[in-house]
C-alpha cells in the first residue's frame, strides 16, 4: 500500500504551545492523522523535538521547520513507495535524517508521520489501531495511575515533587477503576477545600496546592480514598513520579520550592525508604536524577524488590540506554513515551526488550499533550498493564480514558483488566 500524500500543519498543545498535526493519505484513500505532545521536564538523551527559535513568533516556539520538513523533504521521499511494513518506514525515515537524535527533520516531525501512517494502515485493514499495533492475541486494559496532585514544573505551587498519582487496581474493569479514581479524585477537591486550599490544576489537570510540605500531598490524597469509601492499598496505591533530574544541583538534590534543603543520593535513598514503609506507595519514577547511576544502582539494591522503580529520564524510552540498565541491574520498570525516542518502531521495541527482561512497561502521556489517543491504543495492544495520562479532568487527558472505555466495550468480555496484576510482587 503506497503512500500517496503526507501533509502536516502546525496545531496547538494543551498548553497552548504549537506542535505538529500530519495527515497520511493511502492510495486506496484512506487517510488519518496523527497530533504530537510536547514534554516540560525532558531527559538529556530524547529525541530532539524540533522548534523554529523565531522569538516573534510564539516566543521561539513554533514548529513551522518541522511542518516544512514533513511537508517538503520527508513526503518527497516516502510518496508513491511501497512500504512493507511500519518498520521500513520509520527506518527509512530515520536513515533519510541521518542523525542520532533525528536532530536534522526533527523527533517531532518524524512521529507524526510515523503515528499518521500507523493509524492509516489500521483503519486500511479495517482493524482497531490497538490490534494493528498488537503481537498478541488477548488485550489487557491498564491500570490508570490518575496524577491527582501535580507539583514541579507542572505546576506553580511550592511542592517540589512533579506527579502524586492514585492507581485504583481493586476493579474488575477499567470502567470500574476508572469510576473509583474519579471519586477519589472529586473527593480530593472537597478536602482540599475545607482545608483552605486551591483547587485549582497544574499542567495535567490535577490539584496544585500550596501545602505545608511534600509529605502533605501523600498525607491528604490517603484522606480522599477514605472519603471516598476505599481503603488505601487494598483498593488504591500511590504512584509518584518527583521528576527528580529537576532537583538535580552539582550532585546534589534541592528542593527548591519548598525548603531549599539539599539532600545527598544516599539521604534520597533513606527518604524513599521511609516514605515506602510509610505510605502504601507501589510506584517509584525517577527516584533519582537520570545522570545519578551509581545512586539508582543503590536504590535498586533497596526498593527493587519492593515497589517498582520506573526509569523515565533514566532511559527514554531508548532500548540501547534500556540494555545498559538492565546490565548493571538498575530500576525494574521503564516509563513509554514516543516522542522521547521518535517513531512507533523504535518505542515497540523498546517495550519488547523490557518485557523480555521482565521490566515493567508504563505508558505515559507528555504534560503538553493534544486530544490524540494514540497511547491508550498503544497500551492495550502491548500489553503494558498501567498508563498514566493525567488527572481526572481537563479534556486532552479525559480522551485517553475515553478511549480506553470504547475499546473495553468493543473487546465485550474478550479483555481483562490488569488490576493487581500489574503491581504483584507488591500488593
Amino acid at each position: 500500500m503506497k503512500i500517496k500524500k503526507a501533509e502536516a500543519i502546525e496545531i496547538l498543545d494543551s498548553r497552548g504551545n504549537p506542535t505538529i498535526e500530519t495527515t497520511i493519505t493511502l492510495e486506496d484513500c484512506t487517510q488519518s492523522s496523527a497530533m504530537v505532545p510536547s514534554g516540560a521536564s525532558t531527559g538529556e538523551k530524547e529525541a530532539f523535538e524540533l522548534r523554529d527559535g523565531d522569538q516573534k513568533r510564539y516566543s521561539g516556539k513554533g514548529v513551522l521547520k518541522a511542518v516544512n520538513n514533513v511537508n517538503t523533504i520527508i513526503s518527497k521521499e516516502i510518496t508513491n513507495r511501497n512500504f512493507a511494513d511500519q518498520k521500513e518506514l520509520d527506518y527509512f525515515m530515520i536513515a533519510l535524517d541521518g542523525t542520532q537524535n533525528k536532530s536534522k527533520l526533527g523527533a517531532n516531525a518524524i512521529l507524526s508521520v510515523s503515528m499518521a501512517y500507523a493509524r492509516a494502515k489500521a483503519k486500511s485493514l479495517k482493524i482497531p489501531l490497538y490490534m494493528y499495533l498488537s503481537n498478541n492475541d488477548n488485550y489487557i486494559l491498564p491500570v490508570p495511575c490518575m496524577n491527582v496532585i501535580n507539583g514541579g514544573k507542572h505546576a506553580d505551587n511550592n511542592v517540589d515533587f512533579q506527579e502524586f498519582m492514585i492507581a485504583p487496581h481493586n476493579a474488575q474493569s477499567f470502567k470500574e477503576a476508572i469510576r473509583i479514581g474519579q471519586e477519589t479524585f472529586h473527593a480530593l477537591r472537597y478536602i482540599l477545600n475545607k482545608k483552605g486550599y486551591s483547587t485549582g490544576v497544574g499542567d495535567e489537570g490535577g490539584f496544585a496546592p500550596d501545602l505545608k510540605s511534600n509529605e502533605e500531598a501523600v498525607d491528604i490524597i490517603l484522606e480522599a480514598i477514605v472519603k471516598a469509601g476505599y481503603k488505601p492499598h487494598t483498593d488504591i496505591s500511590i504512584c509518584l513520579d518527583p521528576a527528580t533530574s529537576e532537583l538535580w544541583d552539582n550532585g546534589k538534590y534541592k528542593m527548591f520550592k519548598s525548603s531549599g534543603k539539599t539532600l545527598s543520593s544516599d539521604e534520597m535513598i533513606k527518604m524513599w525508604e521511609s516514605w515506602v514503609k510509610q505510605y502504601p506507595i507501589v510506584s517509584l519514577e525517577d527516584g533519582l536524577s537520570e545522570n545519578d547511576w551509581n545512586g539508582w544502582k543503590q536504590l535498586t539494591d533497596a526498593l527493587g524488590n519492593k515497589i517498582e522503580l520506573v526509569g523515565d529520564d533514566l532511559f527514554c524510552t531508548n532500548k540501547k540506554i534500556l540494555q545498559d540498565g538492565i546490565n548493571r541491574n538498575t530500576a525494574n520498570s521503564i516509563l513509554i513515551k514516543l516522542n522521547q525516542i521518535g517513531t512507533v518502531s523504535e518505542t515497540i521495541e523498546t517495550i519488547e526488550l523490557a518485557q523480555k527482561n521482565k521490566y515493567n512497561t508504563f505508558i505515559s502521556h507528555r504534560s503538553g499533550e493534544t486530544v490524540d489517543t494514540f497511547i491508550a491504543d498503544l497500551a492495550v495492544g502491548v500489553n503494558a498493564g498501567h498508563l498514566k495520562t493525567g488527572s481526572g479532568c481537563r479534556g486532552e487527558r479525559i480522551e485517553k480514558f475515553n478511549r480506553l472505555l470504547r475499546i473495553e466495550h468493543e473487546l465485550a468480555g474478550k479483555s481483562i483488566f490488569a488490576g493487581k496484576q500489574t503491581f504483584k510482587n507488591i500488593i
